[in-house]
């Protein structure tokens, strides 16, 4: 099967500094991967690279054959790579709706976007549609700035999806999450994005989410992928046990 998305010998220095440091993987259509790695590992790194928001510093990086290593971000997200952020980036002073169609505006391959009215009624129902996809059409008119940490989340996940990419980039997804929260939300999450066709990649220090959810894990450590397998394969692996999960036992072992 043809790599979605493909990077060749990505390499990214901040002077002396190696953040990542010769990144080759294919990544198939459909796969969910979870990225892991301690802080400063290069894990934000590669997922900036691959988004277009950090250029690397030598090699390649392909979508569908493609190479796209010097597109802008914008670019990047109109050929069908899009992202979400560690920390949700929203319009708190506008309703869940308003912010949803701002996006919808944004991924309108049609130009001048800016001349179209914003609440047409074709962006209001794409919006509509994407609030239905993430169960948060109940908090349709409510003001972001008001809304639980867990739903803003969704929101951003949300607006990162409604030009319907190929590929999602989620960043941290539970960060500031409560542990109460987690897992509804990352449910909803991936069957929306399985709904979508979507290959995801998400960044993310909880072990017992990458358990959960992952179909194959990327483990970083010092610039540097050391593990490519599965969930059990690779968190089982020593160097990830050294540098990355320590020597915690995984839930999901303990309750089998």
């Amino acid at each position: 099967m043809q790599p979605i998305v493909r990077t060749e010998q990505l390499c990214r220095n901040f002077g002396a500094v190696v953040a990542a440091d010769n990144i080759t993987v294919a990544i198939s259509p459909g796969e969910v991967v979870g990225v892991i790695g301690a802080n400063g590992a290069g894990k934000t790194t590669f997922v900036n690279m691959v988004t277009g928001y950090l250029k690397p510093s030598a090699g390649k990086i392909y979508f569908r054959d493609r190479d796209i290593t010097r597109l802008k971000p914008r670019q990047v997200m109109r050929i069908g790579i899009c992202r979400s952020f560690q920390i949700a980036q929203l319009f708190p002073e506008l309703s869940v709706l308003d912010n949803l169609l701002v996006a919808v505006s944004s991924s309108d391959s049609a130009w001048p976007h800016f001349l179209k009215p914003l609440k047409s009624p074709a962006r209001i129902a794409a919006a509509e549609q994407v609030l239905a996809d993430y169960r948060i059409e109940g908090f349709r008119d409510t003001v972001v700035a008001t809304l639980p940490q867990g739903v803003r989340k969704l929101v951003d996940i949300a607006m990162a999806m409604v030009s319907r990419p190929a590929v999602l980039l989620l960043d941290e997804p539970t960060s500031g999450v409560s542990v109460e929260e987690k897992f509804a939300m990352l449910d909803t999450i991936m069957a929306a994005l399985r709904g979508a066709g979507a290959t995801t990649l998400f960044v993310e220090h909880d072990i017992e989410i990458v358990e959960r959810y992952a179909t194959r894990v990327l483990a970083f450590y010092d610039g540097r992928i050391i593990a490519d397998a599965d969930p059990e394969t690779a968190l089982n692996d020593a160097d990830v046990r050294r540098y990355v999960v320590g020597s915690q036992i995984h839930r999901r072992q303990v309750r089998e």
